[in-house]
């Protein structure tokens, strides 16, 4: 069990592991789980937080609860590059010098999001969400800010250039320590889960522990949309990366996973069936919507979210769309759905 400092947000996992509660600033999540792993080296950090002043104050905090500093820090580990893990290294490796690592595939998001121009991305934005069959009402936002050469004010958009890679299958060069990557895309086309092959501190049984990022959750399902990428038309399908890797964690069978959001949870293959379990229940529910063609939009606007549809915000309806999609692409190649012939925008059925 870990013991917690409530006025820093730390908690002590053992064996060298501590974590940190970083908010994420006006997000339902709350906070992301940093860990900082002991080494022989010095500290290092597992993914950095939000890009924010008190996400920053939060993190320096912490390190300084931890008997630590943010410029004692040698390292910091990536798990995926989205702006709740990734937003804070820069500034991290400003203050310490750390490197930085993250997988390969991840580290081309982040060198397209700051090579590619608004303009550009905006544009492909409207011609994805017009192909998906969203409204033109919908779409004029993104045409207007193109034509108008606004700037995207989102977070992450300037992320940190990580100057390691993490391969599949290596063990990290961290002195003191065994922890090895595995590939496990889904999420985001590069996350990575870290297994520290150590005995458990409190011996408790299976193989060690797992830093699963945004992967392997306790009691949520992560986000699993369309890998975006205007450079590349090749079809890719994010759902079954994301099944097939969370069968890989299963097999694993770690005696304690250590996620980024939530807590720390035992019986991981217990929790990889349930999101299995979740992720069939909801493709066959989606096959009975699909008995009338539908485009994605028209499936994002039936599917179960946390809100009805009309409540959901713009930004947000769009990951709804790209999660449609993701799901469609899973059963076309499963062959239990196909595209209607002509159709345009495309629409899909379920295959009788």
């Amino acid at each position: 069990m870990a013991k917690a400092t409530e006025a820093t947000q730390v908690s002590d996992h053992g064996g060298g592991v501590r974590s940190i509660r970083v908010p994420i600033p006006d997000n339902p999540l709350g906070y992301t789980l940093i860990y900082v792993l002991d080494t022989d080296a010095g500290p290092v950090l597992v993914d950095t937080g939000w890009d924010d002043p008190t996400s920053w104050d939060t993190l320096a905090a912490g390190l300084t609860a931890c008997g630590t500093s943010v410029t004692d820090l040698t390292g910091v580990l990536i798990t995926h590059h989205h702006p709740d893990h990734h937003g804070l290294s820069a500034k991290v490796r400003e203050a310490s010098g750390a490197w930085i690592a993250m997988h390969e595939a991840d580290a081309a998001v982040v060198r397209r999001t700051r090579e590619n121009a608004p303009a550009r991305w905006y544009a492909y934005m409207a011609a994805k969400l017009t192909a998906a069959g969203a409204p033109d009402e919908h779409v004029a936002p993104l045409l207007a800010a193109r034509d108008a050469g606004r700037p995207r004010r989102l977070p992450g958009l300037d992320p940190a250039l990580p100057d390691r890679t993490i391969t599949p299958g290596d063990l990290l060069d961290l002195p003191g320590r065994r922890l090895r990557a595995i590939w496990t895309p889904g999420h985001t086309p590069g996350h990575v889960c870290l297994h520290l092959e150590e005995d458990h501190p409190a011996q408790l049984a299976g193989n060690g522990r797992l830093f699963s990022g945004d992967h392997v959750l306790p009691g949520i399902t992560p986000h699993i949309g369309l890998y975006e990428d205007p450079d590349d038309a090749t079809v890719t399908d994010p759902l079954g990366d994301y099944l097939d890797s969370l069968e890989r964690v299963g097999r694993l069978a770690p005696a304690e996973v250590l996620p980024a959001h939530q807590h720390p949870f035992t019986d991981a293959p217990a929790r990889v069936q349930e999101l299995l379990d979740h992720h069939e229940s909801r493709l066959t529910g989606l096959l009975g919507l699909l008995a009338t063609p539908l485009t994605p939009w028209q499936l994002a606007e039936r599917m179960e979210w946390n809100r009805p549809w009309a409540d959901i915000p713009y930004g947000s309806r769009n990951i709804a769309v790209s999660e449609a999609e993701a799901h469609l692409r899973r059963l076309v190649k499963s062959g239990r759905a196909e595209a209607v012939t002509g159709s345009d925008p495309v629409t899909y059925a379920a295959v009788s």
